[in-house]
């Protein structure tokens, strides 16, 4: 399933997410600050029969390959993005320090 993640930005907002047949499975929305240079996690949700199988960490996992190829910093600013970070300090590279 993690191969089927779209991404789609426009202007200073995206987002990463799963879908099915019936729609949205597993979303992250972002926004944009400091000319492109800091992806801010706003929201992370996941569909409630699809709750508790990783997808809201497989696609903060995307996020975190984007920002690292983009050369751009992440700030969590979801809950569920801010826990992630602080269980993971193995990405505190991409963490825009304040």
């Amino acid at each position: 399933m993690s191969d089927d993640i779209i991404h789609k930005e426009a202007d200073s907002k995206g987002k990463f997410y799963m879908e099915d047949e019936i729609g949205i499975i597993s979303e992250l929305r972002y926004s944009k600050k400091e000319n492109g240079e800091v992806l801010i996690i706003k929201h992370t949700e996941t569909r409630t029969e699809y709750k508790g199988k990783g997808l809201a960490a497989i696609l903060v996992k995307k996020s975190i390959d984007y920002v690292r190829e983009n050369n751009i910093k992440i700030i969590p600013d979801c809950p569920y993005a801010k826990a992630y970070f602080s269980r993971h300090k193995e990405y505190v590279d991409v963490l825009k320090i304040k």
